[in-house]
């Protein structure tokens, strides 16, 4: 059985229909890439994983249960962990502050999130609205462990942070795919990191399904038309 299940999902902002029949899966402690365009659903999909969206048709399951009547904070608490495009730190808190407000019982504990980024701990008595870009995408990243889910998400998460600070931050997600007994879903374009992390890759174009398999079965051919990058970018 998948962790998390996503079949025949559409959505709609309002009037407008953003998503047509999307499907995606991950398994327990696997990892799926969701890649696509600007504009292609991928940011909607996560959205309607995480029920700050609803959604008009389909399934989500999540753990064997369906997420389609929850509310996002229950859905959170079955082991759901977000870290949502933006960061979103609370700016007026402290680096322990963040990530004590989002504790729950579990393997993930501050120490264990200083040791994945110790910047964090060098940090810690630091406003969040201080930190620099890539060290608040980190807090983003520790405040979704402390959490101690099951899936985290991770919605363009090394999006516009210079290259010392991405390669940071992929050394710390493939330890996760390694080490972190998670599943994950990540969306971003980096094709070249993302493949010996993620198992699988879902492409989406135009809020559809237009490719879906192994990572290593991904063609040069369909990044180009489908995500505007080479399987080697």
């Amino acid at each position: 059985m998948k962790l998390l299940s996503v079949h025949d999902l559409t959505a709609a902002y309002g009037p407008v229909q953003a998503l047509f029949g999307v499907s995606l899966g991950v398994e327990a402690r696997g990892a799926t890439a969701l890649l696509g365009r600007n504009g292609a659903g991928k940011s909607t999909t996560i959205k309607a994983i995480c029920r700050l969206l609803p959604h008009r048709s389909g399934e989500i399951r999540f753990a064997g249960t369906s997420l389609a009547d929850l509310p996002a904070h229950r859905a959170a608490r079955l082991g759901l962990g977000l870290v949502p495009e933006g960061r979103r730190c609370f700016a007026g808190l402290s680096v322990a502050q963040n990530l004590t407000l989002a504790a729950r019982p579990g393997p993930w504990t501050e120490e264990r999130v200083r040791d994945l980024f110790p910047r964090l701990g060098e940090r810690r008595g630091q406003l969040a609205g201080t930190l620099s870009g890539g060290e608040q995408q980190m807090l983003a990243i520790g405040r979704a462990l402390m959490t101690n889910p099951r899936l985290l998400i991770l919605d363009e998460a090394t999006e516009g942070l210079a290259p010392l600070v991405r390669a940071e931050i992929w050394s710390a997600i493939r330890t996760l795919k390694h080490e972190g007994g998670l599943g994950l879903l990540i969306v971003d374009k980096s094709l070249r990191e993302l493949a010996p992390i993620a198992d699988h890759a879902v492409v989406l174009s135009r809020g559809c399904n237009v490719w879906d398999g192994p990572i290593g079965d991904l063609t040069d051919e369909i990044a180009h038309r489908h995500i505007g990058v080479g399987v080697e970018s």
